[in-house]
């Protein structure tokens, strides 16, 4: 009486199989992932330490062979699945379009930071502008208030000297104002 014992390693991460015709294709259960049928049942006559086991056959309808099995195929003798999964992650990605994306922002991030300084720049010589401006303003509205009060004394001035050349002069002051009539105030 022979007995086989299966071999699992401590840590080891799922593989795809082949499968062979004939054999049994899980299908997802509600979406989790469980196979919908109960595993093999092993013959009477095969126990180990009075725990039943299996020991596939080839005329049973199993998953795969026996680890052992497997391993003298040689499919996976040798093979370091991480390494592998790395080597296969490098050969699919290609990091050319992620420099060139970084290579852009960083332009543009230069080209942003310039425009950023250049509108800084711009604003203080706005504000340099407004502040000549409002000086510029404040000058010419006491210039001009000067120019109005020159003005209006100027304009009491003649006022005066009119009236005192009609009081004088009444007859000379009315034929003057006939031939040159004075101007409409505004």
């Amino acid at each position: 009486m022979s007995t086989a014992h299966a071999y699992y390693p401590a840590a080891s991460l799922p593989i795809n199989m082949p499968q062979k015709p004939g054999y049994y294709q899980p299908t997802p259960h509600h979406g989790y992932g469980r196979i919908s049928a109960s595993p093999p049942e092993a013959p009477e006559s095969v126990t180990t330490s009075g725990v039943a086991s299996y020991e596939p056959s080839a005329t049973s309808s199993s998953y795969a062979g026996s680890a052992s099995e497997y391993e003298s195929n040689g499919a996976a003798a040798g093979v370091d699945l991480i390494d592998y999964m790395n080597e296969r992650v490098q050969g699919s990605f290609d990091p050319m379009p992620l420099d060139r994306s970084l290579a852009k922002q960083a332009q543009t991030s230069g080209e942003l930071n310039a425009k950023h300084r250049e509108l800084l720049e711009l604003q203080a010589l706005a504000q340099r502008r407004l502040a000549g401006a409002r000086t510029n303003f404040a000058q010419g509205m006491r210039t001009a208030k000067e120019v109005q009060k020159d003005l209006q004394w100027t304009q009491k001035r003649v006022h005066a000297l009119n009236e005192r050349a009609a009081r004088k002069y009444p007859t000379e002051y009315r034929t003057a104002q006939g031939q040159y009539p004075a101007p409409v105030d505004y």
